[in-house]
This record gives structure tokens, C-alpha cells and sequence, in this order.
């Protein structure tokens, strides 16, 4: 804190949690609203709000905090990069006014816009690079008798504080963005190439068969017979690898969805394609940050393709639910089970190092219980609000 800001020992435990919060999230999108919600509760403001811009004279992503979902729905478009807005990321200025309205470069707002009067807005900085902006409206204190801004000059260095590690924060999550864009183009073509060996195996054994069987139906009925049950048997294997390629291919539609209705989706699928009776029960568990939520998809779409695969399992219950502070998502089979020990001494690994690092990337752990004829139980456990 600066020399001149003097804020209660409240006030530091404030700024500090909101900073805390910042670097925690690693999705862009989680980072975005922290930042807008820490703004707005640090400088006690109505309304907060932060744009993102894109190269075409727009934003790429505009947040609100302190708007609902029906006000924000009838505003409309998001603005463009004008007035106002316009003069904080190209003249990368702090913008203090007691009434915005009144600004010679105010162009007004939708008939839905919530009326604003005093104004605080500064650009977020990487180096020389504006890559947001950043404003609160309508300070929650009694106005100057002379009719003056609501936010004090101790408000703007609060907020050139909170801007500064906005910045580290957000660039932070772009990288891991980008690092985690290269890691699912890497992982696409690695199933793209095994997708291609083992149908193409797949394909060849089946037409082997089917032309042994051909040479076999006249003069050995019996053998063709169980040649052309084989071609049977190869087509159901070759389907199974094309449909557990493109489970795994498949965006997910955790954005539009988010995880309990995607994993109940994609798991009454498995329910009809296969022959074990997969059930999926949730409690308690509402939405997570965007990276646990994929990284719990992803270890429940591994264990299952396991379970289904490998067990020989009758049944498969998949349970996701809140405990204390955390969530935990379970995957239990009734297959045939294995020595976790022996798998990994084997060199083998059914995708349990892929899904040990998934639960550990986002802050979580996954356990393995299994034993030869005891079915097996694969749970993640990930911090939960």
C-alpha cells in the first residue's frame, strides 16, 4: 500500500483477499469477473465493469458486476470503443468525473442502461499495452457539497493498485490459455493418429476374414460360419474405436452447459451404447471454475472409457457431489479390478498419470481403489466453494 492511502486493518485484509482471488483463477473469464467484483466491493460503487478490446473497434469480452441478467439482456450489443471508453484505452488516461453524463464526449446509452453519475475509469496496462479498461459509477456515499466526484483521489490509487495486478493476473491467464489451446491441438492429433492405427487394424483384420470366409462358403459351411461371426465381432470393435475417438474429439459444451448437465448428457449416451448400466447422480455441486470443470470431465470420460473397455463391469455409477469444501467426483465399476501396483510396474497405465495430472493441475488429487475381482473406484477431489 502507498503512503497515502490509509486504510483500516479491514481494509488491507479486503485489498489483500481481492488480490488473492485475482491470481487464483486461471480461465481468463474467472479472471475478468474477480477482477470487476473486487473492484466494485473494494470501492464501495454500484455498478463496476470491465472491457477487453478486440482489433475491430469493439470488445472482445465486456463484464458488468451489479447489473442482472435482464438489465444486461435488454442494454443490447456491447458498446463500442467510443467517448469515453475510447479516451481511456487510446489516451490511456484515468478518467475522473463527478458526472459522467456531462463529459463533452459522453454519447449517451440504451434506454435499459442504468443511470450513472459519478465515474471512475483507467486502462489496465501490460508494459505499453492498454489490454483493458476499467470503471466503476456511482460512488455508495454521500456526495460532496459541492457537487464533486464521489470517488476520492485515495479511490483512483486503489484502483491503480487493483489495475496493476489486474494485469499480471490477466496476462497470466492468457498465457495459460495459449499453453493449454497447444496441449489440446497436441492431444487432438494424438488420438487423431492412434484413431487411424487401430481402426485402420481394425479394417484390415475384418476384410482378411470376410475374404476368408468367401472362400470357405461352399466348401466349408460350418467355418465360414464362425469366420463371418468374427467379421461381426471386428465391426462392433472398430465401432467402439471410432465412438470412444469421438467422445474424446467432441468439444464439450461445459460453457453452455456446465458440468453436471454435460456429464448427465454425454453419460446417458454411454448408457444406450453399451451393454453396462452407467448412472450418473449429483448433489449439491453448482458451477467451478472453468479449468476444474474440464479437468473433471476429462478424468470421468478416461475412467469411463476405462470401465467400459477394460472391466467387464455390469455397472458403473458416477457420482458428483459437494462435501464440506470440497467436490468430489466418483467413477465405480463392478468389473474384474487390478493391482494399481502391478498396472504401473507393467509400464502400462490405463490413463491414470494422465488423470493424476489433470486433478493436480487444478489444485485436486485422485485416488485409485481397485483390487482383482473388487471393481475399481477412481475419485478426484477438487477445492469447492
Amino acid at each position: 500500500m502507498t503512503p497515502g492511502l490509509h486504510p483500516t486493518s479491514g481494509g488491507l485484509a479486503a485489498v489483500s483477499s481481492a488480490l488473492l482471488a485475482m491470481s487464483r483463477h486461471l480461465e481468463v473469464r474467472d479472471v475478468l469477473k474477480t477482477i470487476v467484483a473486487s473492484a466494485r466491493d473494494l470501492l464501495d460503487a454500484e455498478y463496476a465493469a470491465l472491457g477487453v478490446p478486440d482489433d475491430h473497434g469493439g470488445f472482445a469480452q465486456f463484464v458488468v458486476d451489479g447489473v442482472s441478467d435482464e438489465q444486461w439482456k435488454a442494454i443490447g450489443p456491447l458498446p463500442r470503443q467510443h467517448g469515453i471508453l475510447a479516451a481511456m484505452l487510446h489516451g490511456a488516461q484515468t478518467e475522473r468525473l463527478a458526472d459522467v453524463r456531462k463529459d463533452p464526449r459522453f454519447g449517451g446509452w440504451p434506454d435499459a442502461h442504468p443511470d450513472m453519475s459519478d465515474f471512475l475509469g483507467l486502462p489496465i496496462r501490460d508494459g505499453d499495452e492498454v489490454i483493458g479498461v476499467l470503471f466503476l459509477a456511482n460512488k455508495l456515499c454521500a456526495k460532496p457539497a459541492d457537487g464533486g466526484c464521489g470517488f476520492t483521489a485515495d479511490d483512483e490509487e486503489l484502483l491503480t493498485i487493483l489495475a496493476q495486478h489486474a494485469a499480471i493476473a490477466l496476462t497470466n491467464a492468457r498465457l495459460y490459455e495459449r499453453s493449454r489451446e497447444l496441449t489440446i491441438a497436441e492431444e487432438r492429433s494424438r488420438l487423431a493418429h492412434e484413431l487411424h492405427d487401430a481402426v485402420s487394424q481394425k479394417l484390415f483384420s475384418l476384410r482378411l476374414t470376410a475374404q476368408a470366409a468367401t472362400a470357405l462358403v461352399d466348401r466349408d459351411p460350418a467355418r465360414a460360419k464362425d469366420e463371418l461371426q468374427q467379421v461381426a465381432a471386428l465391426a462392433a470393435e472398430a465401432v467402439e474405436e471410432l465412438r470412444a475417438a469421438v467422445v474424446e474429439l467432441r468439444p464439450a459444451a461445459l460453457d453452455e452447459d456446465g458440468l453436471v448437465a454435460t456429464l448427465r448428457t454425454q453419460i446417458q449416451v454411454m448408457d444406450r451404447a453399451h451393454s453396462a448400466h452407467v448412472v450418473f447422480d449429483s448433489c449439491g455441486v453448482r458451477a467451478l471454475p472453468a479449468a476444474q470443470e474440464e479437468a473433471m470431465l476429462r478424468v470421468a470420460q478416461e475412467a469411463l472409457h476405462n470401465a467400459l473397455r477394460h472391466s467387464g463391469a455390469d455397472r458403473v455409477d458416477v457420482v458428483l457431489e459437494k462435501r464440506d469444501d470440497r467436490v468430489r467426483l466418483s467413477i465405480a465399476d463392478d468389473g474384474c479390478g487390478f493391482e494399481p501396483g502391478g498396472v504401473r510396474r507393467a509400464g502400462r497405465h490405463l490413463g491414470l498419470v494422465s488423470m493424476r495430472d489433470r486433478a493436480s493441475g487444478v489444485g485436486g488429487r485422485l485416488t485409485v481403489d481397485s483390487a482383482p475381482g473388487k471393481g475399481t473406484t477412481i475419485t478426484m477431489e477438487v477445492p469447492g466453494a
